[in-house]
């Protein structure tokens, strides 16, 4: 998208992470108009997407958390910036006070569900995106006294950008290389880059993807729509003015040669 969990036992601390996607987000995922669910034996997170505009009803949405545990589920919802880079992106750790969650915290029942209501409460006159992560932690539970448990904790992050009024995103494919991946196959790794304030997602669109070998001859060609771009790559998050590496793994037939790529907003069919 992207959760991660803690584990505690006395004084020892172990931290389990586990991130969405980050060509979300990630994770981002991570991680607004597709709503997709995080499931864990903890916890069902839905949607881990937010799209927020600076007025009006879009101001706010709501997260829902389903508890699947057999036991009471305490939670907590906390905030936080993001920062990007050619990679995606980071949280900062800073809450700049520009979300409201309601209700910051809540107790859900076995096999019940809480809703929490996400509004952007910050400048109406933004002028470029702003993104961050809320995310919604399970907080431990107090044990009775001279009782020792392993707890485990899980977080799950839901990635909230919004956007600036009137302005749409301008995603364009401005190079395309053969990389390699893990296994040490050719891949395409696109360079993105978003010309526009405001921020935009590959999987709200398509992409064209051709490779010719060293003679010019096409030996690969196919076209990614956007619920095969989510479910291949991810959301896809390109922010405002942002340029960023996409490996795109789909298994090329040849390693040399070229790879062109156009990417088409859905606007634009």
């Amino acid at each position: 998208m992207d959760g991660s969990g803690l584990a505690s036992s006395g004084s020892g601390e172990t931290s389990l992470r586990a991130f969405l996607k980050s060509s979300l987000l990630g994770a981002m995922a991570l991680f607004g108009s597709v709503a997709l669910p995080m499931a864990a034996d903890a916890m069902t997170v839905q949607p881990v997407v937010l799209d927020l505009s600076t007025a009006g009803r879009g101001m706010s949405q709501v997260v829902t958390v389903e508890n699947t545990f057999t036991t009471p589920l305490p939670v907590e919802m906390r905030i936080e910036s993001l920062a990007f880079d050619e990679q995606g992106a980071k949280g900062t750790g800073k809450d700049p006070g520009d979300l409201l969650v309601f209700p910051p915290q809540a107790l859900i029942q076995p096999g019940q569900t809480q809703t929490f209501r996400v509004q952007f409460v910050g400048d109406p006159g933004l002028t470029e995106s702003k993104h961050y992560y809320v995310t919604v932690a399970q907080l431990p539970v107090k044990l009775p006294e001279g009782q020792s448990a392993i707890q485990i904790l899980y977080n799950f992050q839901v990635l909230v950008s919004v956007a600036p009024l009137g302005v749409k995103p301008a995603l364009s494919v401005t190079a395309a290389e053969v990389g390699k991946n893990d296994a040490g196959k050719p891949v395409p790794v696109l360079t993105v880059t978003n010309a526009s304030k405001a921020h935009g997602y590959l999987s709200h669109g398509r992409l064209r993807i051709v490779e010719k070998d060293t003679s010019g001859k096409e030996v690969f060609r196919k076209t990614l729509p956007g619920p095969e771009i989510q479910q291949t790559i991810g959301f896809g998050l390109v922010s405002s003015g942002q340029t960023r590496k996409i490996t795109v793994p789909l298994v090329l037939p040849v390693e040399g040669g070229t790879i062109e790529a156009q990417f088409t907003p859905d606007n634009q069919r």
